[in-house]
């Protein structure tokens, strides 16, 4: 009898119906924020169609000077361009992570660099960023072994 079989891990035993159900879920969470992500997505289109002035200010609270000239003088010399591009990113990660396997791996990165950015724009960021950024996290690790490939990297065991 095999060490996997004897701890009750093959299909079949009672550890695998709890495992389905957590692969479920993972993936439930991963449509989510997929489609969260294509409404924010949206949102910008939106935006650039009212009035691309909005994202005017979006820099101004940051502590980092070379983000506030840079929104100025690269964002909104073209704001309507680097709005579509900011949408197409939304976009882009949100089919990512509805697509599922190795796509969402990149989808999952994405949506967590993205909200990693976001703390560059200022404290008030920070008050989103924090609690989205843990969700994410723990909904990406989650999520990951559903996804197929390698798995996670884990530090290596102590003998």
């Amino acid at each position: 009898m095999s060490a996997a079989h004897a701890a009750g891990s093959l299909p079949g035993t009672a550890e695998a119906p709890a495992a389905a159900g957590r692969d479920a879920r993972s993936g439930t969470l991963r449509r989510a924020v997929g489609c969260f992500f294509l409404f924010t997505g949206g949102v910008h289109l939106g935006m650039v169609a009212a009035d691309v002035e909005v994202y005017r200010h979006f820099a101004d609270g940051s502590m980092l000077p070379f983000v506030r000239d840079g929104w100025t003088d690269v964002f909104m010399a073209h704001a309507v361009l680097w709005a579509l591009l900011v949408m197409a990113g939304e976009l882009a990660m949100g089919l990512l992570l509805l697509r599922g396997g190795a796509a969402a791996k990149v989808g999952w990165v994405g949506v967590i660099a993205f909200h990693v950015g976001l703390m560059l724009f200022g404290w008030g960021f920070w008050f989103w960023s924090i609690p989205v950024l843990a969700f994410l996290v723990w909904a990406a690790r989650r999520d990951w072994p559903a996804l197929g490939g390698a798995a996670p990297l884990r530090p290596a065991a102590v003998t």
